[in-house]
């Protein structure tokens, strides 16, 4: 078949491909986002792909799902057990992984000593990076720790020598840092478009499912914190990381978005330092550290990721608004679950709340959805309105409904158990909870039925 080009619209930002230019994207309703670019059609745009597909059709076959074993040696252990953490259990063969973060917050670095570690147990590594030189990959290596002649270094944008080199070499695991620097020369379109991004992420995908080699890309992030490219990047890949954080100061959280070989509530917490990521083995004491004492707004709540319970502080400050409409303004939470939570200290409790403003801030740069946390949200509210600092020792749990309730949250042993370790001795939990910690001693337990109950406990 003869080659042929075309040109498509790309939206930029969710990869919707129209045949003619529109104001507003279809699939995202972004507006002024597609934007033209060629595509191969006939040979030229088959046969590069068809030759990855025929590497994966050599090695597939039938298998019964009952005969299908899973051993531990399935999973290659990066020696960061954050990581391992978020990942599952280790890295799976075969397997694709995105890792998404703002510039500077430490994806190279984490991904550079998980080569350490797996060159230093014999695994073939090789590490591509579109973006550095080899000496400047070495400085950064200086840094980390010695290395030894496992680890393969190569600076190529071109998706052609990058698969041959895969297919030559044999590496066990490969890093592509980063995806958006990648390029296919049958596409003309820029390095980092739609086309070349999505490109790319398919020859790395068929590579790494044929080849049976692990495949860790680094992608840039929008200034919305979503990885730059189309969405299909996403569903294309296994498992989908991102690093949060301050760039600018020392902790970072490793948390996965998406993993078809684990949990997506696991989080890793990193700190940086000179010689690289050190990870954080109690991240509850970590998010506490500093926490002001007699300080009235000032709240300890227990939130899980995942298995993990986290021990955080919920501060508030609550004070007169100067302007007719009152400022009100999160951290770390839902703004809109914090408008709700003060409405109902409003409603239940005859808080005059209306004319104030109001600042709610989850400490230590974490962020939490989780529902238990609405108690302390509550607590920390109340506390800075009425000018009464709570208990440095006390810590509270709970879910609030609209009628002022206090509902049941999930794995209360573990919390509580978490907050003894942690020196706390008072805990506020749903009453229809105390039953399932009778057993703990040591730390004295609260039950409330509704924000009222608690309120006036503190």
């Amino acid at each position: 078949m003869a080659k042929g080009k075309n040109t498509a619209f790309f939206c930029q930002n969710c990869g919707y491909e129209s045949a003619k230019w529109m104001g507003q994207c279809p699939g995202c309703r972004e507006w002024n986002t597609l934007v033209e670019e060629q595509v191969v059609t006939g040979a030229a745009g088959g046969g590069g792909r068809g030759k990855h597909m025929a590497v994966m059709r050599e090695k597939s076959q039938v298998a019964v799902l009952s005969q299908v074993s899973l051993k531990q040696e399935d999973r290659i252990t990066t020696g960061i057990g954050e990581l391992d953490r978020v990942l599952g259990g280790g890295i799976v063969d075969g397997s694709l992984t995105l890792v998404g973060g703002d510039p500077g917050i430490g994806k190279s670095t984490l991904l550079l000593q998980v080569c350490r570690n797996l060159a230093s147990d014999g695994r073939e590594v090789l590490y591509v990076s579109g973006e550095e030189s080899l000496k400047q990959i070495k400085i950064r290596a200086n840094r980390i720790g010695e290395f030894n002649d496992h680890l393969k270094l190569l600076c190529e944008t071109s998706l052609e020598s990058i698969a041959e080199t895969i297919k030559g070499n044999g590496p066990k695991i490969v890093i592509i840092d980063s995806i958006q620097t990648m390029y296919r020369e049958e596409i003309s379109s820029a390095p980092g478009s739609v086309s070349q991004v999505r490109e790319a992420t398919s020859v790395l995908l068929q590579l790494a499912k044929g080849l049976n080699v692990s495949i860790f890309i680094v992608g840039h992030v929008t200034k919305e914190g979503t990885v730059a490219g189309p969405r299909v990047l996403e569903h294309m890949v296994d498992t989908v990381l991102y690093f949060e954080g301050d760039r600018h100061a020392s902790y970072r959280i490793l948390r996965g978005v998406k993993n078809r070989f684990g949990s997506t509530n696991e989080i890793g917490v990193f700190e940086m330092r000179a010689e690289g990521l050190c990870e954080v083995a109690n991240p509850s004491e970590f998010m506490l550290s500093g926490r002001p004492k007699d300080a009235n707004g000032s709240v300890v709540v227990c939130s899980m990721e995942g298995t993990r319970p986290i021990l955080v502080e919920i501060q508030a400050l609550v004070c007169q608004s100067n302007f007719g409409i009152p400022r009100r303004q999160t951290t770390g939470t839902d703004f809109n679950r914090v408008n709700l939570l003060m409405a109902v200290l409003e409603k239940r409790l005859g808080l005059q709340l209306g004319g104030c403003d109001a600042y709610v801030n989850v400490a230590g740069g974490i962020r939490i959805q989780e529902p238990a946390i609405d108690l302390g949200i509550v607590l920390a509210v109340s506390s800075s309105f009425r000018n009464r600092p709570v208990d440095g020792a006390v810590t509270a749990m709970g879910e609030v409904g609209l009628s002022g309730e206090v509902r049941a949250v999930s794995m209360v042993p573990a919390r509580v158990q978490e907050a003894k370790k942690l020196g706390f001795t008072t805990c506020i939990i749903p009453c229809v909870c105390v039953e399932s910690v009778k057993g703990i001693t040591g730390i004295k337990i609260i039950g409330v039925k509704n924000v009222g109950e608690a309120v006036d406990f503190i």
